[in-house]
């Protein structure tokens, strides 16, 4: 019987954090701020605890649940309907770097260092100071930098040369199976693909691994 209570309650449990987070929006996943990073843990806490202690049924699951998804959903949705509420549970961003130098005060408030500060700069590939414009830090812990026009990477159209369109590639073959969706949206049928492979020196779909189109680069095939 403790078997069967389990897997009802974990079932329930199942299709209610779905419904949840397909409700609430991938904002519980990704855990933009800070509150949406603790309110997934508690989620889980929620069900976990629900789940393994047997005093508690399957109502208490549906109502804790619940309960905590309606109040998330809530607050996302005042969060999107006004802008004070989104700024008090969001919070917003904050100069750490402002037109080549580095904010003390915003550093204090965010209880941070200028060591801290250093290895974020440099978990994003900017290892000076000196060659950043402005530094935010946002509400979800990570950094966005705006480099000074020198240390910019530079672009095509820098050079004023010509901008080639970008192309998307294409899966047409993945463990040895056709994508025939996939071939039929680029305008090609199966005598096409068998010619490609047979270039190549393949002759059975089964022998390929991955296939894949690229507009300008042609079929990339790799075999087992």
């Amino acid at each position: 019987m403790k078997v069967m209570y389990l897997t009802i309650e974990l079932m329930i449990g199942f299709f209610l954090l779905f419904i949840i987070v397909k409700l609430v929006g991938k904002k519980i996943i990704n855990q933009i701020t800070p509150f949406t990073f603790i309110a997934s843990i508690v989620l889980g806490e929620l069900l976990g605890n629900a789940v393994y202690d047997h005093q508690i049924g399957a109502f208490y699951i549906i109502y804790s649940m619940v309960l905590w998804g309606g109040l998330l959903f809530i607050v996302e949705y005042l969060g999107q309907k006004f802008l004070a509420f989104r700024g008090i549970f969001e919070g917003k961003p904050s100069a750490l770097i402002k037109n080549g130098k580095v904010d003390y005060e915003e550093l204090k408030k965010n209880r941070m260092n200028i060591n801290q500060l250093q290895s974020l700069l440099r978990q994003s590939e900017t290892f000076s100071i000196r060659e950043v414009a402005f530094c935010y830090l946002e509400a979800n812990g990570s950094i966005s930098i705006l480099k000074k026009s020198k240390y910019q990477k530079t672009t095509q159209g820098d050079f004023n040369m010509s901008i080639k369109p970008v192309y998307v590639p294409v899966t047409l073959i993945r463990d040895g199976k056709v994508l025939w969706d996939e071939l039929n949206d680029l305008g090609f049928n199966e005598s096409w693909l068998k010619t490609q492979l047979k270039s190549q020196g393949i002759s059975d779909y089964k022998d390929v691994f991955l296939a894949e189109w690229l507009e300008d680069d042609g079929l990339f095939v790799q075999t087992y």
